[in-house]
């Protein structure tokens, strides 16, 4: 048996972690089942998908447009996935992509009037849907939560930018 898999001495305690684990088993459960309706819902109401809303919202938020890899940057999918939605936006012209004068390769895209009317209606109704389903918190339930959220984030944040960390038993 090597020390890795020699049993944990007497008196000796593993270390708990099952109230992280529960945590981050709530937070993907709650966040899955938020993602799951509004899925259904932009499917149902504007025969659209989540990944096309969030292309459109990038888009919204640059008003210039966007470069096609700092696009797929952004949205965190391969150029190939953003490339695929750009040409069914393009062609339904909710969007229009432009080649770079000095440099044919890269493409800026950016929406349409059409594509802003249309993301304007649907983030409308975005914004509504999510305050319904989070409804049932109240002002200062919701206030907490965004800021524990907030101090989860900055542990998160801690735990995978900061300096690399010794695990116990690594040497």
């Amino acid at each position: 048996m090597s020390a890795s898999e020699e049993a944990v001495p007497p008196g000796e305690a593993r270390e708990d972690h099952s109230a992280e684990l529960r945590l981050w088993l709530r937070l993907l459960a709650v966040s899955n089942l938020i993602e799951s309706e509004i899925r259904k819902r932009l499917r149902e109401r504007f025969a659209t998908t989540l990944p096309r809303f969030d292309l459109m919202a990038q888009l919204e938020r640059a008003p210039e447009g966007i470069l096609l890899g700092e696009l797929s940057r952004r949205m965190m999918v391969s150029n190939g996935n953003v490339t695929g939605l750009v040409e069914r936006l393009t062609q339904e012209g909710l969007i229009v992509r432009e080649t770079l004068e000095n440099d044919r390769r890269a493409s800026r895209v950016s929406l349409t009037p059409a594509g802003r009317t249309a993301f304007a209606e649907m983030a409308a109704e975005h914004s509504e849907w999510v305050a319904e389903i989070v409804g049932g918190l109240d002002a200062a339930a919701l206030g907490d939560l965004y800021h524990r959220l907030g101090d989860l984030r900055a542990s998160v944040t801690s735990a995978t930018e900061g300096p690399t960390k010794t695990r116990t038993g690594d040497a």
